[in-house]
């Protein structure tokens, strides 16, 4: 008991600040509806830097990943994060084309090219998936805390929406990334802190490695073609994915959003290792866990650190989950702002209205997917689904947009209705997972890139006049 109230008490303590944060910034910084979307594109290196990198690291990539190491994966489960890591270095060719375009969203971009129907469509796909991205954070962060108050998990629910649709309402992006860098620090330095006295707890590495199969020790063990498959589908889901684009539109300058990408790739290559440490600490000492290892990083957390401890871990995984939640929550209602409601709402209004609105998505958005966490919809298959179909249609529309000027308005078009029927072909037929080493968004996405080229050389035998510039300069 005295493990789960220390824990707590650093649990409440972080959600509160997080609160305070929102409401803070909520005051004293969000001016305009450029604040509140887009943090006034002032935004410096390590703020980029540490917003990137948390967004990416959400529940499965801390208890998630610990899971996998517990499970079949063992150490090769480093690449679940690590392979993020590599997809970040090319990554940063695009970031400086990204902030170039001083757009506000994904959609935004596409329709400049290719028109208001492929924007229409980029943006329903991307609020859709984002409903279930939003719902499978909270759901994770309700978990957690109900595994430490004890109380009914769907209370849990609300309690973590309730603290995401606050800070996020009040303090807008700048809230975003402030309350981002404070998190990817807790996960990073908490973790860096925790595992090594686990480790000990254990009996040490040597006793971890001597109690387990060699294999279960090999850093290749799911093979070089799933490896470079999770590497293909993160930059796949990184590219097209708004919250992602949304950090970079929010950098000060096209040189701050490259190095950004770097510094991120550099933060993830160093938090992937403890989760899966602890993941292997928990299969060697206590391998009858159930669910799989689902609570293997709490399991073995609790069984072998001090309170204080469990508590760091505990806020480390809601700061994960939280921090993706706060961010897909944010995109998702600039978008049904930006690229829906400012567009068919058939009502100007002004900067204030506009932040009005955009608080009042967000509230009503994050209670709907609160509603759908509670419908008990398993995480992954939410997140297969939501990373799918919004990055699968729009990726070569958006992504290939940026660098091909000679692209025509009929190649994005047409590239983002077949990139989306890719994806939704090989979903059905690999079930969500990997086929002939291959995940549905990358099999849709690559769909999206042959449609693109086939209608661009064809179009350009012919004649066709190639699209508006995807750049406000150029206009």
């Amino acid at each position: 008991m005295v493990l789960q109230t220390q824990a707590l008490i650093i649990v409440v303590a972080y959600l509160i600040g997080m609160l305070l944060v929102g409401f803070i910034v909520g005051k004293l910084q969000i001016k305009d509806s450029s604040d509140y979307m887009l943090a006034g594109r002032r935004m410096g290196l390590f703020m980029v830097a540490f917003s990137l990198s948390a967004n990416n690291i959400g529940g499965g990539s801390t208890t998630g990943l610990a899971q996998k190491a517990f499970g079949e994966w063992g150490m090769s489960a480093i690449w679940y994060v690590l392979a993020a890591s590599v997809a970040m270095i090319p990554l940063a060719y695009f970031a400086p084309k990204i902030r170039q375009t001083m757009a506000v969203t994904i959609p935004e971009v596409v329709g400049r090219r290719f028109g208001h129907v492929s924007s229409t469509l980029t943006a329903i796909l991307s609020v859709l998936s984002l409903f279930c991205l939003t719902s499978s954070q909270i759901a994770a962060s309700g978990t957690v805390v109900a595994s430490l108050t004890g109380i009914p998990t769907n209370v849990a629910l609300v309690i973590a929406g309730a603290v995401v649709i606050i800070y996020t309402t009040f303090g807008g992006m700048i809230a975003d990334q402030i309350s981002d860098l404070v998190q990817f620090a807790i996960i990073l330095v908490g973790l860096a802190i925790a595992t090594p006295i686990v480790i000990s707890g254990c009996g040490g590495w040597e006793a971890i490695s001597a109690a387990l199969p060699p294999v279960q020790l090999s850093f290749t063990k799911i093979g070089w073609v799933t490896i470079i498959g999770y590497v293909f589908n993160y930059f796949c889901t990184f590219l097209a994915g708004p919250e992602m684009v949304s950090r970079f539109e929010t950098a000060k300058d096209e040189k701050t959003a490259k190095q950004a990408a770097w510094l991120s790739a550099v933060l993830m290559a160093a938090m992937s290792i403890f989760p899966t440490l602890l993941g292997l600490a928990a299969l060697a000492t206590m391998p009858d866990l159930a669910d799989g290892g689902a609570n293997a990083m709490m399991a073995v957390t609790t069984a072998h650190a001090p309170g204080v401890i469990v508590g760091v871990i505990s806020a480390a995984i809601i700061c994960a989950t939280m921090s993706s939640a706060d961010s897909n929550l944010l995109c998702m209602s600039t978008m049904l702002m930006n690229d829906l409601y400012l567009k068919y709402g058939g009502k100007k209004l002004t900067d204030k209205q506009i932040i009005t609105y955009t608080r009042a998505c967000n509230v009503v958005s994050a209670v709907i997917a609160m509603i759908i966490s509670m419908a008990g919809v398993p995480i992954v298959t939410m997140n297969t689904f939501a990373f799918g179909i919004r990055c699968a249609g729009p990726f070569a529309a958006y992504g290939l947009g940026l660098i091909v000027p000679k692209a025509t308005r009929n190649s994005g078009i047409i590239s983002l209705i077949g990139g989306t029927i890719g994806f939704c072909f090989w979903q059905f037929i690999s079930g969500g997972g990997f086929k002939f080493g291959i995940l549905p968004v990358v099999f849709g996405c690559a769909v999206s890139v042959v449609v693109f080229f086939i209608v661009n050389f064809i179009e350009w035998g012919r004649g066709v006049a190639p699209a508006p510039s995807a750049y406000v300069d150029e206009k």
